[in-house]
């Protein structure tokens, strides 16, 4: 934000054309905030993603006027709280700029141009609030459907999700070239990220002979991840990045095919030749595959594991389908997930001869989505420790009816366009195996900012979340490590450079952190969503959560108590949060929302 003197008069005099577009109520624009806790939640979103929504001043003023005309002096503190993301904040340049606002009085600058600087910032605008429509505006149809409007609640209210961050927009201009090509046919913001997750999810199943060192052990690319939203949200279309590794499943059910047939000419003659004791029995090739079904028993999914040298893709689209099988008699292997995470090994009996069989090191990779109901199906309360293994994903519902008959791709199907990836991919693949193993490394300043991020996390979370959560911050640290390799690898699609050590650039760490910040912020809600074992105790978060953006001790005394909480138990959580940096005292009894 360039800033320079104002002077209200000069705005006053001035043609109103030049001020920053507004909210017209067009398809592009979307409802109106309208109070102070719209503004508080779209302010908390652009903080998030420590977004500069005014990079030039007439912006910076126009935002300052729409403050001023939403919320009087009021507004104050979130101008603050917006502009300190300019390099060249000052508290008194902005103190000084808002007085000027406040005087001149707008004139027609409204809460819109904010929603329209933060939107074009990236920023997810929609709100609790929106509007519903009117009854009378409403088609003449006797159904069901009208009694929440009869009854007073917004149809769009009962649909509106938290409106979890989304990944900040500049990391697709910075991905390797096949995942830019991927993202590129993206319809919103959420489906960028989930087509980027599924991605490279799937792709890290596949990359056998890349490995790193993490807390001294070995590690491999392998991903689980969990994409949740409401029916319809659109988690569908994580359907089309399971065809980026079909043609490698394929190849291997090839192979098996023509094992088979030769296996099936040495037990006919076999038992042609039965008489004869120089004649030994054919051994039954194993069952290759990619694709692991969710479907199956543990021991036949642990048996896949075990023919394929450990390596799987799980990919469901209906979480419940694994959720069912964790609950049959002999379909639950929820502890055989949580040791493929970190490739530890597995023991199982086969039935078929009583032979004890360990898989040494499993790299199992995994893809599901389903409704918040679903996750609570398969993992059942929040000291469960599968949880933590995955990544999740809360898709935000959009409002929108996209046009199901345009054919923008040139009458190309996504489909076809997909396959034809997988067939790039698949080239890249067959390069990758005859190489020699590679290690993937940080640099020594990486590894810092990592380090030095994670310690900090792990403090605010245990604040907010409690000790159940530390497994998910540590565990997205490997997390992190796995991303930052397979966009490392992919990167040498671009490069055809194999080499060893794989040194990550500072481009594709960056991605990965930033990836990694906003799956915390979405694993903490979908946590918040489980049963705990002690459901009468208040959350840790339940204080913060309902504490105003600047507050002082009598404030968070009289909200402890309404909440139930004893004053020494609220005193000790705002020391938490204080020492997580979740909080700033401004002065003694004083205290601001980080």
């Amino acid at each position: 934000m360039s800033k320079k003197i104002f002077n209200p008069q000069d705005w006053l005099n001035a043609d109103k054309s030049a001020i920053s577009p507004k909210c017209t109520g067009e398809s592009t624009c979307s409802p109106i905030l309208s109070n102070t806790n719209d503004i508080e939640e779209i302010t908390r979103r652009i903080e998030t993603t420590a977004a500069d929504i005014a990079p030039n001043y007439a912006d910076w003023r126009d935002f300052g006027f729409a403050l001023a005309d939403a919320l009087g002096e009021n507004g104050r503190q979130y101008y603050h709280r917006l502009s300190r993301f300019y390099s060249g904040y000052t508290e008194t340049e902005t103190d000084k700029q808002f007085s000027a606002c406040l005087a001149a009085h707008g004139h027609g600058v409204t809460v819109k141009t904010l929603f329209h600087l933060a939107k074009r910032a990236g920023i997810s605008v929609a709100v609790a609030s929106m509007q519903a429509p009117q009854i009378s505006k409403l088609p003449n149809i006797q159904s069901g459907n009208l009694t929440k409007w009869q009854n007073g609640e917004s149809e769009t209210e009962a649909l509106q999700e938290s409106n979890l961050p989304t990944f900040p927009p500049e990391i697709y201009s910075q991905l390797p070239d096949f995942l830019q090509q991927i993202t590129h046919y993206a319809l919103s913001p959420e489906d960028a990220d989930l087509l980027l997750l599924g991605s490279i999810t799937v792709v890290s199943a596949c990359l056998l002979n890349v490995y790193g060192i993490y807390g001294g052990v070995t590690v491999y690319p392998n991903l689980f991840l969990f994409v949740t939203a409401q029916a319809s949200a659109g988690k569908g279309r994580l359907s089309l990045c399971r065809r980026l590794v079909e043609p490698i499943h394929k190849q291997l059910r090839d192979i098996n095919q023509l094992e088979y047939e030769e296996y099936h000419r040495k037990q006919a003659e076999y038992v042609a030749n039965k008489k004869n004791p120089d004649v030994e029995p054919p051994i039954e090739p194993p069952l290759r595959v990619l694709f692991v079904p969710a479907n199956s028993s543990a021991t036949a999914v642990f048996q896949i594991l075990n023919d394929n040298n450990g390596v799987g893709l799980m990919f469901e689209t209906e979480g419940d389908t694994l959720a069912q099988t964790f609950k049959s008699e002999h379909g639950n292997y929820s502890d055989g997930f949580r040791k493929a995470f970190h490739h530890e090994k597995i023991s199982y009996l086969r039935r078929k001869d009583r032979e004890y069989v360990t898989l040494e090191t499993p790299k199992l990779s995994a893809l599901l989505s389903g409704t918040p109901r679903q996750i609570q199906s398969l993992i059942p309360d929040a000291e469960n420790g599968l949880f933590s293994r995955f990544m999740f994903y809360f898709m935000n519902i959009r409002l929108e009816w996209l046009d199901v008959f345009a054919t923008p791709n040139g009458g190309e199907s996504l489909d076809q366009i997909f396959d034809r990836f997988g067939l790039q991919f698949f080239d890249f693949y067959r390069s990758l195996q005859h190489t020699e193993s590679m290690r993937f490394t940080l640099t020594a300043s990486q590894q810092a900012e990592f380090n030095a991020y994670f310690q900090q996390t792990q403090l605010q979370y245990f604040d907010l979340c409690g000790q159940d959560y530390l497994g998910t911050v540590r565990r997205l640290g490997v997390i992190t490590f796995r991303i930052a390799l397979v966009l490392s690898v992919l990167r040498i699609m671009q490069t055809a450079d194999f080499v060893s050590p794989l040194v990550c650039n500072d481009t594709d760490f960056q991605t990965a952190m930033s990836i990694v910040k906003v799956l915390i912020c979405h694993a903490a809600h979908v946590f918040a969503m489980l049963p705990r074992a002690d459901t009468a105790a208040p959350s840790k978060t339940t204080l913060f959560d309902n504490l105003p953006p600047t507050f002082d001790r009598t404030t968070y005394i009289q909200i402890a108590q309404r909440l139930g909480i004893p004053e020494s138990t609220a005193d000790k959580q705002i020391a938490r949060c204080l020492s997580g940096g979740l909080l700033t005292r401004q002065k003694h009894g004083e205290y601001t929302k980080n």
